[in-house]
């Protein structure tokens, strides 16, 4: 199906508030917008709740039960994308078939930060963060890892526990002058 055909329906979606879309980067490097693609995005729900209420009653049952057997990758992630919405962020992800995939890329004072969001034992294993912060071109100087798991950095990689995510925000800027020089004219 075209997406033409359907942007539409999407654009409704997100202007109701019903959905985040988090649009992909062709490329992590500042200013992100500039490799924004339009027809390429994550879809994810506004409310966690809703995508919970879309769950098999067994597997509501199971995530109250905090059995280790689900995969809450999903709902990590629309937790991850609701609260990066919250707080005014523009986010993006990316996505490339040499680099592999980051949950979330966003500009944050004037530097590039992609994210990783994990909710398994495995959190230390995302090969496409790993090639991102070793590309020098791209110029990342850190990326966070947000999961189940404890405080803890690793070379240009920090590890954050999951609700930590809410701290995540642009440094305020009280008031910006600019002073006009025409001096040399």
């Amino acid at each position: 199906m075209a997406y033409d055909r359907i942007k539409n329906d999407f654009l409704w979606l997100k202007d109701a508030g019903v959905v985040l879309p988090v649009y992909n980067v062709t490329e992590p490097k500042s200013p992100l917008i500039i490799s924004e693609k339009r027809n390429l995005f994550k879809l994810f729900l506004s409310d966690v709740g809703l995508l919970t209420s879309q769950y098999p009653n067994i597997t509501k049952l199971k995530i109250l039960q905090k059995d280790s057997s689900i995969n809450n990758g999903a709902l990590f992630e629309n937790v991850a994308a609701q609260e990066l919405f919250a707080k005014g962020n523009k986010v993006y992800y990316y996505n490339n078939k040499k680099t592999g995939e980051i949950d979330f890329i966003l500009e944050l004072d004037g530097q590039v930060l992609p994210l990783e969001i994990k909710s398994g034992k495995d959190y230390k294993r995302h090969s496409a963060l790993s090639n991102v912060l070793s590309n020098a071109y791209y110029g990342i100087e850190e990326a966070f890892v947000f999961g189940n798991m404890n405080l803890e950095v690793e070379g240009k990689k920090v590890y954050y526990p999951i609700y930590m995510l809410m701290f995540l925000e642009e440094t305020k800027v009280d008031r910006m002058s600019y002073r006009l020089d025409l001096s040399d004219l």
